[in-house]
Parts: C-alpha cells; sequence; structure tokens
C-alpha cells in the first residue's frame, strides 16, 4: 500500500475548514486552501494555527 498520500486544508463556505485527502480535492478549485501537507497530524496542527488567526472559525 502506498503511504504517499497528501492532506490539505479546504476553506468550506461557512468559515470552518476541512482536512481532505488530495483525492477529494475535485471541484474544491475555487475555495482557498492550504497544503499539501504529509501527514493528517501536520495538517490539523495547522489547521488550530488558521483558527488561531482567524483565518478559519471552530466547529
Amino acid at each position: 500500500m502506498s503511504d504517499t498520500q497528501k492532506w490539505y486544508i479546504v476553506k468550506q463556505k461557512n468559515g470552518q475548514c476541512e482536512i481532505v485527502k488530495s483525492t477529494q480535492l475535485e471541484g474544491e478549485e475555487e475555495s482557498e486552501r492550504w497544503g499539501p501537507f504529509e501527514s493528517q497530524q501536520d495538517a490539523i496542527a495547522h489547521r488550530v494555527g488558521l483558527i488561531r488567526a482567524g483565518k478559519c472559525q471552530p466547529r
């Protein structure tokens, strides 16, 4: 099994940011996004920073 999966943070219309796999990015081109990240944990840590910076809304 390949472990080359990349992760992205995608800002939704409601202001919340979701963490998605690179394979789930299709149809999200117009959204603001950050990444790629090597692991889901890296993406989670970066999303916390985006929430603290006011770029994303907490859940």
